[in-house]
């Protein structure tokens, strides 16, 4: 059994859900977050912070007839520069998704015309309206965009530029030494964190206003809401982290050989979901590492995944062995500016890393990354495979499609001079 550290959230102009142990005081106050889903089941024997629990993760019940689904499309989008960021559009039946908005704030405007330009193929986000928005932790190069620039009174951040119906994100901003709790830290105490944090709360406040339903991972779980139907046979199903209602200083919680030093900063807190279209399984971890990748096989019933987007942008911190092999991908997509010293200070722990190359390797070949960067001039960035999208017809039939070209991570001139060939891709090219 491990200790509850459930929080009894404030109201924020929405009426919260009711939990398990707050029948009969929330019910009073009606209102339903996010009401087209559906919910899990979240066991707690108590509210008490001194009461113990145990997390209970129920599976998907998702129902489906092949053939009848809706259809779904996942966008791995290029950001505009050369750093490094994550931006996954989805278009799942007749909603709109988006799962993150880094790198820059200049990635906003790049973000923003890929999602209002038809002329793709599809009629993304024609209503001006994203049902979803997912922000997984308070990195840069993940919530960048979502605020954007501002040039006289018109600030062109995403959150500012679209409608958003349902706001999910981090429960913690959890620096290791200190953690501010993300559903009521206050403007003034986010001054000394980081500008682009204080900057994503005035854009989060703004969507509020305007009547965006916003919620923690962490509430979600508390509430027992944790299914979104997106369409006949489709579901987005917000999976289970010791990190959303636990802090860095639980972590012996998680597994007593676990310790706070060992802690990634922010990066454990990242939200993650699972994606799911009939009998195909589509994995977003953010920048998910050791310790929230145990958390999520530990406490939740992962499948095999068709897809998954590369952990931490293919850092050798990440998409470790133990989650690789429970989900075992089919395909794996890195959205990064490959090679570049961004976040390294040795080559061949830029992104992609060897280590994380090696361990996909005995799963899939099918590996793909959005941009190309240089270790020697940190300014230059070209596509790799440029903006990767994955389709599924209502059958489930994929086609894959790239702004670039198709190539595979390992047939890449970048890779083969930059990275050594695993065993089993060199076995496949024999």
């Amino acid at each position: 059994m491990k200790k509850s550290f459930f929080l009894l959230f404030p109201l924020f102009g929405f009426a919260l859900s009711s939990c398990d142990y707050l029948n009969g005081f929330l019910s009073s106050l009606a209102g339903d977050f996010f009401p087209t889903s559906s919910e899990s089941s979240v066991s707690s024997s108590s509210s008490s912070l001194e009461e113990s629990s145990e997390i209970e993760i129920s599976s998907s019940s998702l129902s489906y007839v092949e053939g009848e689904m809706a259809s779904v499309s996942i966008h791995f989008l290029e950001l505009g520069n050369q750093y490094t960021g994550d931006c996954i559009y989805i278009k799942a039946g007749e909603n709109d998704i988006l799962i993150d908005a880094g790198s820059r704030k200049g990635s906003a405007a790049t973000i923003a015309a890929y999602l209002q330009d038809g002329t793709r193929g599809g009629d993304y986000v024609s209503d001006g309206k994203l049902e979803y928005v997912i922000a997984t932790h308070a990195h840069q190069d993940h919530i960048a965009g979502f605020v954007g620039n501002q040039k006289g009174e018109t600030r062109d951040g995403i959150m500012y530029q679209f409608k958003v119906d349902n706001l999910i994100d981090f429960s913690y901003y959890d620096t290791g030494s200190k953690v501010f709790d993300n559903t009521k830290v206050t403007y003034e105490e986010a001054d000394g964190l980081t500008q682009i944090y204080e900057d994503y709360l005035d854009a989060r406040n703004f969507l509020i206003a305007s009547g965006t339903n916003w919620k923690t991972a962490g509430q979600l779980f508390e509430e027992g809401t944790t299914v979104f139907p997106l369409g006949p046979g489709v579901e987005l199903d917000l999976l289970y982290n010791f990190f959303y209602d636990h802090t860095s200083a639980d972590v012996k919680e998680l597994e007593p050989g676990f310790s706070k030093s060992g802690f990634s900063n922010q990066n454990d807190c990242s939200v993650s979901v699972l994606l799911r279209q009939g009998s195909r399984s589509f994995l977003f971890t953010g920048d998910s590492e050791e310790y929230a990748e145990h958390s999520l096989v530990k406490y939740n019933d992962l499948p095999e995944v068709d897809l998954f987007k590369c952990g931490h942008h293919g850092s050798y911190t990440a998409s470790g062995e133990e989650l690789l092999s429970v989900i075992k991908p089919k395909s794996v997509v890195a959205c990064c500016c490959a090679g570049n010293d961004e976040y390294a200070s040795d080559p061949k722990h830029s992104f992609p890393a060897q280590e994380a190359i090696d361990r996909i390797a005995e799963y899939t070949d099918d590996f793909y990354v959005t941009t190309l960067g240089s270790w020697d001039d940190g300014s230059h960035y070209e596509p790799m495979n440029g903006n990767v999208v994955f389709a599924y017809d209502r059958s489930g039939a994929l086609a894959k499609s790239f702004s670039h070209n198709d190539l595979k991570l390992k047939d890449t001139a970048w890779f083969k001079e930059n990275r050594e060939c695993p065993d089993p891709w060199k076995e496949e090219t024999a």
